[in-house]
């Protein structure tokens, strides 16, 4: 139990500080903002919902990232069906 909290918030710590950089790297010209912010998002799905829908949204919209995605969820142990990414389905 002790152990997944852990995980939890180191999982938090590195995932909203990957969101900061990715942010930076937008108007940075020597940082990927972006590829920052997909690891950000994969790191913080599990507990924030907008990153879970907005990994939903990208994997029903372009159908050839979701296995990577669902590989990459996982290696880094998230439970559970990926999110539809539409409420309306």
């Amino acid at each position: 139990m002790v152990k997944r909290a852990v995980f939890r918030v180191i999982r938090h710590v590195l995932g909203w500080g990957l969101l900061v950089v990715g942010i930076a790297g937008l108007v940075l010209p020597v940082l990927q903002g972006w590829l920052f912010i997909a690891l950000a998002a994969l790191l913080l799905a599990p507990d924030v919902p907008f990153f879970a829908r907005l990994l939903g949204w990208i994997e029903n919209r372009f159908p050839a990232l979701r296995h990577p995605i669902q590989r990459v969820r996982a290696r880094l142990g998230h439970h559970g069906p990926p999110p539809s990414g539409d409420a309306s389905e």
